[in-house]
């Protein structure tokens, strides 16, 4: 092969073009000249990707896309987000598609990495490619590889994580598989179709999801009880098979995402999953959940709400990154600002003021103030060695959404 051009240069695309470029020339490509500009310097200001990684591997990163013109092998991987209805946004990937389509020539081969539902591929992006007047599989050929970048895990990596591999036919198949058999430690699967290898991606994290419902679910029921939900799992998990997940909000662009896709297209198929929608919603509506939970504590410590100074620690969509898309974390935020009270907000892995937020974020955890109200909605790693009992005024209290912490007469769990 001549070289391979990476289409969106993400979590996901950056790590795939820079582990390639290891062996093979890479053209990287984005829409965002800044992202571009810092790429070029070795700086990647999402985190996920180290500037030692930029070294030794042969990359040029371009913003026109006719600078891509000499690659056999195009590797599409920009975002699949949802509408405000909930329902599947295909517009990044139809833009990426047709920026393919228009340099697209006879025995090339795209290869799609963004999460879809099963079926997509084939409805959606090849015919955005036949407009090339190209035919599949006499004149180009299709694959598909779903992604399973794990954000702000520094142990699983793109190199040892397994891979899937599937194709539009069976000698493509065996291109792709050593193409990336070729730069990875892991394992390389064949799936049978490219439905199939859809398919397992938007399982993986539907999978987590309906298991985090239910032990969210879990924890709003023994709450109930006066049971700590934390020690019922620690104990449960004596158990060879129980499968260990624990409480906490549900976001980001994976996990809080790609059940969707799946509902969608299985709507449309005239089946309801009911198992996965009620998951959604138990996961959709924690944040509401604990905003009440709050008040309720709030009252029961005989604070006064109109005064009431609560400190929230965390506010990206998970632990660990910087990433504050589909942040439940921003959610309880909102709801407790509705409810009329102050809200600080400190996260060390964000920079920068939160425009949309009409709250104040600092950038120093703040030793020399008292606080009514603590919330850890996250665990980050910069979280664990805070002490928050001597942060509280006389009735304050600790909530604690990740149950990270040891219980106290002021903590509070999830």
């Amino acid at each position: 092969m001549s070289s391979i051009g990476i289409i969106g240069l993400g979590y996901v695309g950056l790590p795939l073009a820079l582990t390639l470029a290891s062996k093979y020339k890479v053209f990287g490509y984005d829409i965002n000249p800044e992202r571009l500009k810092n790429l070029r310097l070795g700086i990647d200001d999402t985190k996920a990707v180290s500037s030692n990684e930029f070294k030794n591997v042969d990359v040029e990163f371009v913003e026109t896309p006719n600078l891509l013109k000499s690659c056999d092998i195009y590797i599409i991987t920009v975002p699949t987000p949802l509408k405000k209805n909930y329902l599947p946004d295909f517009s990044f990937l139809e833009q990426a598609t047709m920026t393919v389509s228009n340099i697209l020539k006879k025995g090339d081969i795209v290869v799609y990495e963004s999460t879809v539902y099963p079926g997509a591929t084939e409805e959606i992006c090849i015919p955005i490619l036949e407009k090339s007047l190209l035919v599949l599989n006499r004149d180009f050929y299709v694959g598909y590889s779903p992604e399973r970048i794990n954000i702000g895990d520094s142990r699983n990596t793109f190199k040892n994580i397994s891979k899937i591999v599937s194709a539009s036919n069976k000698s493509t198949l065996e291109t792709i598989f050593n193409l990336y058999q070729s730069v990875l430690e892991a394992k390389v699967y064949k799936a049978p179709s490219i439905k199939v290898a859809e398919a397992a991606k938007v399982i993986e994290n539907t999978q987590r999801d309906v298991n985090i419902a239910f032990v969210n679910e879990l924890a709003m029921m023994f709450s109930k009880m006066q049971i700590d939900t934390n020690e019922v799992l620690k104990a449960a998990s004596t158990k060879w098979n129980f499968l260990d997940f624990k409480p906490g909000l549900v976001g980001g662009h994976c996990i809080g995402t790609d059940p969707y896709y799946l509902l969608h297209k299985s709507k449309s198929k005239g089946f309801n999953p009911i198992l996965m929608h009620s998951a959604r919603k138990v996961n959709e509506g924690l944040p509401i959940y604990i905003a009440k939970e709050i008040s309720n504590k709030i009252n029961l410590h005989k604070i006064d709400p109109s005064k009431a100074k609560v400190l929230l620690l965390g506010i990206t969509f998970k632990e660990n990154v910087s990433d504050i898309r589909n942040s439940k974390a921003i959610e309880l935020a909102k709801h407790l600002r509705n409810s009329g009270l102050e809200i600080v907000i400190y996260d060390p892995n964000v920079k920068g003021n939160l425009k949309t937020l009409t709250m104040k974020k600092i950038p120093e955890f703040p030793t020399n103030s008292k606080f009514d109200v603590i919330i850890f909605a996250l665990k980050h790693k910069q979280f664990v060695n805070i002490s928050p009992i001597k942060f509280l005024k006389k009735n304050g209290f600790v909530y604690d959404v990740k149950g990270f912490l040891e219980r106290h007469k002021r903590i509070y769990r999830l």
